[in-house]
């Protein structure tokens, strides 16, 4: 391509200070360096997680950014020591990574990476620790590796799924954060067979898809928890068939959900980050087989409290990271999933805005309102 090795100057949303607007300005994109891909956006979506950096509410700012990490595009160019992408591929910009060779990835238990791992502290690329990005020689710092919430921008390819060209980006972008973190917890950690009963402990984007994961499995009860009563229409969609809103009882949720269950769930997916709701979580799961999965993000203080007759009475717990999905291995499965008409993709997309009204997005986030808004860069 005419562009290749060459600065791209493009289109990007950027952060300038904490919890201010985002402004569009035209940036200046590096070509990619040593094992990175540059991408044209061509959607994106808002994930809280880019909220909740952009609010730097409890974590190290780092500004001028460009946040966004759930999207799909088109490679643009590769750098040197990349072999399985070639420019015109379908891809999807993966927030964590798999470099295939530490001993995570070689692993058949763990989608880890030692080199690729989330960090949401670095603003460079792992190659030099220099931004890609920059407005008149100085730079603007990267998010999650990714900062999608740009026409154009470099990942390095341990970050980046190869997908089926056919598949429709403005649909599966939302694969390759929330939707899958959720599905792969129920799927890939919790397991259940066909039948059983689960429990979903938060009904946001990510809670949603653990459910649609349930519905998958042909779970025969899908209950789910949640303090907003607001959600509990919309989680039917998903597969819930009973809901509890922990408001409307005078006991702990758990025993709610015990009684309701002849003595527990045998499945739980925690999707809060509340280790209040981790606790109620483990503790509502059925003696002798139950597991509780976990995939809420604590505060850093928090603890996690429980008498240790509830392991001994043959209760799992278990923890997952993005679903326990492979980037690069298992992503492209998901995104079949949906071409097979087995995930349905479309009812967590409530909302579509050009990228010149991004701030809508936010707008929508903050209020509440909606799963996903998906962000057309062309518009």
């Amino acid at each position: 391509m005419i562009t290749t090795g060459q600065i791209i100057r493009c289109k990007a949303a950027v952060a300038w200070e904490a919890g201010k607007p985002l402004v569009m300005e035209e940036v200046e994109v590096a070509p990619p360096q040593k094992h990175e891909v540059r991408i044209k956006i061509l959607f994106t979506s808002l994930c809280h997680t880019d909220v909740y950096f952009w609010e730097a509410k409890g974590q190290t700012p780092l500004f001028p950014r460009i946040f966004g990490h759930e999207a799909g595009g088109i490679v643009e160019s590769i750098g040197e020591g990349v072999t399985d992408l070639a420019p015109g591929d379908h891809v999807l910009p993966i927030f964590t990574g798999e470099c295939g060779d530490c001993r995570y990835c070689h692993s058949e238990e763990s989608n880890m990476c030692d080199l690729l791992r989330i960090n949401t502290d670095r603003g460079g690329m792992i190659h030099d620790g220099e931004s890609r990005f920059s407005i008149d020689g100085k730079p603007i710092y990267h998010f999650l590796g990714t900062s999608t919430f740009s026409e154009y921008t470099v990942v390095h390819s341990g970050q980046v799924a190869k997908i089926n060209p056919e598949a429709p980006l403005d649909k599966v972008c939302i694969v390759s954060c929330g939707v899958s973190t959720g599905l792969g917890a129920t799927l890939n950690v919790a397991k259940p067979k066909k039948g059983q009963s689960v429990a979903i402990f938060g009904l946001g984007a990510v809670g949603l898809a653990a459910a649609e994961g349930a519905r998958m499995a042909g779970a025969g009860r899908i209950i789910g928890v949640d303090l907003n009563p607001k959600r509990f229409e919309e989680a039917k969609k998903f597969g819930v068939t009973e809901f509890v809103n922990p408001k409307d009882h005078d006991k702990p949720v758990q025993q709610v959900i015990a009684e309701m269950t002849d003595g527990g769930v045998d499945r739980s997916v925690e999707c809060t980050g509340s280790v209040q709701a981790m606790i109620q979580a483990f503790e509502c799961v059925h003696d002798g087989w139950g597991v509780a999965v976990l995939v809420g993000v604590p505060s850093k203080d928090d603890a996690f409290k429980t008498h240790p007759m509830n392991l001994l009475n043959e209760r799992t717990l278990k923890g997952t990271f993005f679903g326990n999905y492979k980037p690069k291995t298992d992503i492209p499965g998901v995104v079949e999933q949906y071409m097979n008409k087995e995930l349905e993709v479309e009812k967590f997309i409530t909302h579509t805005v050009p990228f010149s009204e991004i701030n809508k997005a936010f707008d929508y986030m903050l209020k509440g309102e909606g799963i996903r808004c998906i962000i057309t860069m062309g518009a």
